[in-house]
């Protein structure tokens, strides 16, 4: 009996540790129905499988159930799921609050009934995907609270009733598809009013931005650039005080930017740019202290810089870059802005000394082009005490008409990556301690009167020879002039990593040869010598550089042959060596003869395709076996010299022995 009862406390036990675990199976246990559904949604997709293979989807990847086994949440983000989304299989899914499929492969389009059946629908996020097509009539649900089909396909105005529903919306964001028609700002008349993000950037909105979005109280957010947007900034904005961003670059919005700005005290990032605005920036726009990050480029605005712009002392970055903005900022306390990265003033026409801007002790990225014309660069007399820009990576100060030559101070900017100084009038020889920068892997100094010889330390210049260590990497966005420089590239921020590493000393005096130390330069990208007083070969160590892609050095005074090691240089996509003295054929190869002919016109003597006079006979003979006029030549003259000596060994035999022959007779 004793026994038997201590098995029964044992089996009861044991069924008292089970019991949750027993109610909560059958609690989870999915529905059949739901069941059916998702492996319906999945049979539809590809690469790679979803393993959904246990009896309870509760349990599948991705699925949440609630107490009552229905399928609440669809969450299969980046996933690599290809394939069309089933509306009629994910319609059962009745009581699903949050469906997460962005950053796959999907295609198709949201019908209005699979919208209409997720009316508990609180998260939907399909961003990232091939999904096209118009937008339902409304959205599925008063409860939804965020909405992403940003970088879809989707097209078509958004139906007037589509936020009908959105009482509770927080989140909408329809960024980077082709939405056309106007930009829904009634939605804040109509709707919700937690509203804290609208994003409609990237598509082709029109006409002008309507009033309303004033009454989203609670709006944080608003990005609409990249548009095709008209007419004058809506002053109503201005009332929704809760704004932290407002981004309209890339439109056709025009008119002076209100005093009444100010009101937006939370504004963090502002961006204006490259759209009609004109007029002065506001005066009191230093009360607007939390600002981080302000872009006006582009636009139209004149006047000297306000002097409570210095009270904004978080701003990360500054860009004002082409407009008519005036005044000396020598009388403006730049000291203050001690977490400035970043100022762009290009084309501009400010005056006074840019020493002054030596105190923003943070900044990595300074452009000035074409501003300060005239002002004259600081001298090493200027500089003597000199000890800021310590922390600069770019500095640009293009276009500008500085003379004299390369100041001394730039040698201490250790930390420089990119020096832009086209289109001066710099005098002088590039200085050999260019090459010494240790991370300086873009120069520019063409368009000036620099002479002298190519300073062989540049073949040092260590970003050049190898890649960095991964402690010495420095990647920061780039501002938008970037992609004036770079060909074939849209006015989109760079990264520092996308900017090809870069020699251009086009547009001057140098002359002498391209030192054979060349070859060490196995990461340069862009190679630009066109329009100087170059001489002596091509050197064949030019073929080391693997990564190539652009090759200029037309207009110099080269001779001899074309290397037919160039032809091993596989990702050149520029290539000029037109009006200098080479001669020969030009190598076959396919990368060399895909060029046009005026890659090669102006040397007389090159011959072979693409360039119509076809080589003689005797200039058929493989480029290898051709002989280069300084370096080529050792075997011929050798040969020669053989020649010359046999020849006259034998007219001296024949001198002598020919005479005693005669005297015998």
């Amino acid at each position: 009996m004793l026994v038997q009862a201590y098995n029964l406390m044992a089996h009861a036990f044991l069924l008292f540790l089970l019991f949750p675990y027993i109610i909560s199976t059958n609690i989870h246990a999915c529905k059949q129905i739901e069941r059916s559904s998702l492996l319906s949604f999945a049979s539809t997709l590809s690469s790679p499988p979803l393993n959904w293979t246990s009896i309870d989807c509760c349990r599948w990847k991705g699925i949440t159930c609630d107490q009552d086994g229905w399928v609440t949440r669809l969450l299969l983000p980046s996933k690599g799921l290809k394939g069309g989304i089933s509306p009629s299989s994910l319609a059962n899914l009745t009581h699903l609050t949050h469906l997460n499929l962005s950053h796959n492969s999907l295609y198709g389009s949201l019908e209005t009934q699979f919208f209409l059946s997720l009316n508990r629908l609180e998260i939907l996020d399909l961003s990232y995907n091939c999904l096209s097509g118009e937008l339902p009539l409304s959205l599925p649900s008063s409860n939804i609270r965020t909405v992403d089909l940003s970088s879809n396909h989707f097209f078509g105005a958004i139906p007037s009733s589509f936020f009908q529903q959105g009482s509770n919306l927080t989140s909408f964001n329809v960024s980077n598809n082709t939405f056309t028609g106007y930009v829904p700002s009634s939605l804040c008349v109509h709707s919700s009013p937690s509203l804290r993000l609208l994003d409609f950037s990237s598509n082709v909105f029109s006409g002008n931005l309507a009033p309303g979005l004033g009454k989203c109280s609670k709006l944080q957010v608003f990005r609409a650039g990249h548009n095709n947007l008209l007419g004058l900034f809506p002053e109503d904005i201005y009332n929704a005080t809760k704004l932290e961003e407002i981004a309209l670059p890339l439109n056709s919005l025009h008119g002076a930017i209100s005093d009444k700005i100010v009101n937006l005290t939370n504004l963090a990032i502002l961006d204006l740019s490259y759209n009609h605005f004109g007029g002065e920036l506001p005066l009191n726009l230093g009360k607007l202290s939390k600002l981080k990050f302000v872009t006006f480029d582009f636009n139209n605005l004149e006047g000297a810089l306000p002097p409570s712009l210095m009270n904004c002392t978080n701003l990360v970055e500054l860009h004002l870059g082409s407009n008519s903005l005036e005044g000396d900022i020598s009388i403006l306390d730049f000291s203050r802005l001690s977490q400035l990265t970043k100022l762009d003033l290009r084309n501009n026409n400010f005056t006074g000394a840019i020493k002054i801007l030596m105190s923003c002790k943070s900044l990595h990225t300074l452009m000035l082009d074409g501003s300060f014309v005239g002002e004259g660069m600081p001298s090493d007399d200027d500089m003597v005490d000199f000890d800021g820009f310590q922390n600069l990576k770019l500095l640009s100060l293009a276009s500008s008409n500085y003379t004299g030559q390369i100041p001394v101070w730039l040698s201490k900017l250790k930390n420089l990556q990119i020096l832009e100084m086209r289109s001066n009038q710099i005098t002088g020889p590039i200085p050999s301690w260019l090459g010494t920068f240790p991370r300086l892997f873009y120069i520019d100094l063409s368009d000036n009167q620099i002479s002298g010889e190519f300073p062989k330390q540049l073949c040092r210049l260590p970003r050049l020879l190898y890649e960095p260590k991964v402690e010495d990497q420095y990647e920061f966005e780039l501002p938008t002039f970037i992609s004036e420089i770079i060909a074939n590239q849209s006015y989109l921020q760079q990264k520092l990593s996308y900017f090809p590493q870069t020699i251009d000393l086009s547009n001057n005096n140098i002359s002498g040869h391209i030192p054979t130390e060349i070859g060490q330069l196995q990461l340069l990208h862009q190679f630009f010598l066109g329009s100087n007083n170059f001489s002596g070969i091509i050197p064949n160590q030019i073929s080391n550089l693997k990564n190539l892609e652009v090759l200029e050095f037309s207009s110099n005074h080269f001779s001899g042959i074309i290397p037919s090691s160039l032809v091993s240089l596989n990702f050149l996509r520029e290539f000029n060596v037109s009006y200098n003295n080479l001669e020969g054929p030009i190598p076959t190869s396919t990368q060399l003869q895909s060029f046009n002919a005026s890659a090669f016109e102006g040397n007389p003597k090159l011959c072979g395709a693409p360039l119509p006079n076809k080589c003689g006979p005797n200039k058929d003979m493989d480029v290898d076996n051709k002989n280069n006029k300084d370096e080529g030549n050792g075997h011929h003259q050798l040969s020669w010299f053989y020649i010359f000596v046999m020849l006259g060994f034998i007219v001296g035999f024949w001198g002598v022995c020919g005479s005693l022959f005669f005297i015998s007779k």
